[in-house]
């Protein structure tokens, strides 16, 4: 079996990459201290080339046709093959990779893997702008956007600036998951409830697996810090997503 985490930098994926790690499943090497694949370089150029066949329609829209009805490119292909040798040359019977970029190419991920198992992971959005991730600027990794002048207003630093960019960065990589229907072998996770219901989430998640999830430490204080945030921390484009998974 090949797992395949999807979720956004800040999101606590370092929690679910330990806890498969932790369980017996090999996660390549060498891993950094969140649990992601190193050397990462193969993957952020693999992102810039996934960019390049992402049109930006204006107003946080983007159009993932091309994408959608194309292959992923030789390039491409090559990149993210190299990015993962020491998983895909392993013999171990559980296999996969955490690293947040993969989820500004997951369609063409899919492409490449369409039998893993995706693991999708989640955290409430006010909780994921407060701190920074490479992934903050979504034109680093080749994707056009802009800051729209309403959201901009409400802006009273060059924090919320950046916040809004981390927002946006967000909501860019819920709208590229849901740009493809599910893939047949999935399940999703808020990190929430992993630290709050644990037991309940590793029952899930070792039937997902097929074998028995370990249990590693959560902090419960990890959760809900935007409460005591004074700086901006919520956008209106979040609400729906926000709805849809629980957090309002």
């Amino acid at each position: 079996m090949l797992i395949t985490v999807i979720g956004r930098g800040h999101s606590g994926t370092r929690a679910i990459s330990h806890t498969l790690s932790a369980s017996g499943v090999y996660m390549g090497e060498p891993l950094n201290v969140s649990g992601d694949l190193l050397p990462p370089q193969k993957m952020y150029d693999a992102c810039r080339v996934f960019a390049q066949y992402v049109e930006y329609v204006g107003e946080l829209r983007w159009d993932f046709s091309h994408v959608i009805a194309s292959d992923p490119t030789p390039e491409f292909k090559t990149l993210i093959e190299e990015y993962l040798h020491t998983v895909l040359s392993s013999k171990s019977e559980q296999t996969g990779w955490k690293i947040h970029e993969t989820t500004l190419v997951y369609p063409w991920i899919v492409k490449m893997f369409p039998d893993s198992a995706y693991i999708f992971w989640v955290r409430d959005p006010r909780d994921c702008i407060l701190r920074s991730h490479l992934t903050d600027d979504l034109s680093d990794f080749g994707v056009k956007y802009s800051l729209p002048e309403r959201y901009l207003l409400l802006c009273k630093s060059d924090e919320d600036i950046t916040r809004l960019k981390r927002a946006i960065s967000w909501f860019y990589q819920r709208e590229i998951v849901r740009s493809i229907p599910m893939p047949n072998k999935s399940i999703s996770f808020r990190f929430e409830d992993m630290v709050f219901d644990q037991d309940r989430q590793l029952e899930r998640l070792s039937k997902f697996i097929g074998i028995p999830a370990a249990k590693i430490e959560m902090r419960t204080d990890s959760v809900g810090r935007y409460k005591t945030d004074n700086g901006l921390h919520y956008f209106d484009f979040f609400e729906a997503d926000m709805k849809e998974l629980g957090y309002i």
